[in-house]
């Protein structure tokens, strides 16, 4: 499987303005390419590189593995948008949104990162340097800072390309690694897990992840937003852009606490886990004026892909189920019905007349309703019926 870990890079005033100018001049050939491809309508790696290949190495001062990794970076870009727009992430065919992404060709800005490949960097782990490709030549001895852990793993599984990245004056390396896979078990049962705002996620055990500490932050941070928003100063600006980026690494912070809490219970317990697949749920659902900014601000994707990635690492399954009527069917009687769900936390079956809450069905409550519980239950029967794809080693 494959990682990234980020590594700060500590140039000098020279050698940070010779990698600034390597990201302007490989991004000004990215939009070159672009646009050629946008015209031609040629995506591909091997039919766009020749019509472009000699122009952007003579024009924009690349090397020619830095004109290929051009390339390349260009084609990725377009075969992310063909994905995008397959998925239904930019809306139906005619949307506003989706007539913008196709009436143009993709742009990059001149920080834009860039991947360089071993040919193009390479990594002396003893010294902690880097030696770089830049177009005013090669940069030798560049020091990068991480810790010890990511240290070890550059130097034992580090593969393919790492991308250069500027961030407010400061430089990073991303680095890909790859590690082997432990080999997945066969789950004795599912652990179901309903996602959430308010409870951000409730398993079939019954424990609840409460929202309400990263709500209570976010509405902090809305209330300062507002007033320096106000302010329309460049200082104002500044603080906004770093309030956004703590407001992220806040979510993250918090996401990564849960899923690192719901894979230890499954493994612990020799189980798989189930989660809802919540794809283009921000479009099907229609929240009112004041509930926008919490719909759109719920990280539910960041937290399933660190579910994943970390169950992956433990050879725990996932499996991903439908979400349609979690929280309005009865895990007893299986009836389902609108008027089952009576508020947000409660559920009470208009059938059997068993009452709980909206999302869990732990053990401590009746064994009936809870979004968490029916989630359990529809992994399980795919898994047996084998309606997902079960890793080759199971």
């Amino acid at each position: 499987m494959k990682i990234v870990v980020r590594v700060k890079l500590e140039p000098s005033p020279y050698q940070a303005d010779a990698l600034a100018a390597t990201l302007r001049a490989c991004n000004r050939a990215a939009n070159h390419i672009s646009h050629v491809a946008f015209e031609k309508k040629e995506i591909r790696r091997n039919g766009l590189q020749p019509l472009v290949y000699r122009h952007v190495k003579d024009e924009y001062d690349l090397g020619a593995q830095a004109a290929v990794r051009s390339v390349k970076k260009v084609c990725d870009a377009y075969a992310t948008l063909r994905a995008n727009l397959k998925a239904g992430n930019l809306g139906p065919k005619g949307s506003k949104r989706r007539n913008k992404a196709e009436s143009k060709p993709i742009s990059f800005r001149e920080d834009a990162a860039q991947p360089f490949d071993d040919r193009m960097l390479t990594w002396n782990t003893d010294t902690r340097t880097v030696s770089i490709w830049t177009t005013a030549g090669r940069l030798k001895g560049i020091g990068f800072r991480c810790s010890v852990d990511a240290l070890k793993m550059i130097a034992d599984h580090r593969r393919g390309e790492s991308d250069l990245v500027v961030r407010d004056g400061s430089w990073y390396l991303f680095a890909t690694y790859d590690i082997p896979e432990p080999p997945v078990s066969e789950p004795a049962d599912w652990l179901g897990v309903d996602l959430g705002i308010v409870n951000i996620a409730t398993t079939s055990d019954g424990t609840v992840m409460s929202g309400r500490r990263l709500e209570r932050y976010r509405k902090r941070m809305r209330t300062v937003t507002a007033k320096l928003q106000a302010k329309k100063t460049k200082n104002a600006k500044r603080r906004l852009k770093a309030l956004r980026r703590r407001e992220a690494r806040f979510a993250a912070d918090t996401n990564h606490r849960i899923s690192k809490t719901i894979v230890t219970t499954a493994e612990r317990t020799s189980r798989g886990i189930a989660l809802e697949d919540l794809t283009g749920i921000r479009e099907r659902v229609k929240a009112k004026h004041d509930q926008r900014y919490r719909l759109h601000s719920w990280a539910f994707a960041q937290l399933g892909a660190f579910v994943e990635y970390k169950a992956q690492r433990a050879g725990v399954p996932v499996v991903h189920v439908n979400p349609a009527h979690t929280s309005r069917q009865c895990s007893t009687c299986w009836h389902t019905h609108r008027q089952n769900r009576v508020d947000q936390a409660t559920f009470a079956c208009r059938a059997c007349g068993v009452t709980m809450h909206a999302d869990d069905g732990g053990t401590s409550r009746p064994k009936a309703g809870g979004g968490s519980r029916n989630i359990r239950h529809r992994a399980a029967d795919a898994w047996q019926r084998g309606a997902v794809n079960r890793p080759s080693s199971v």
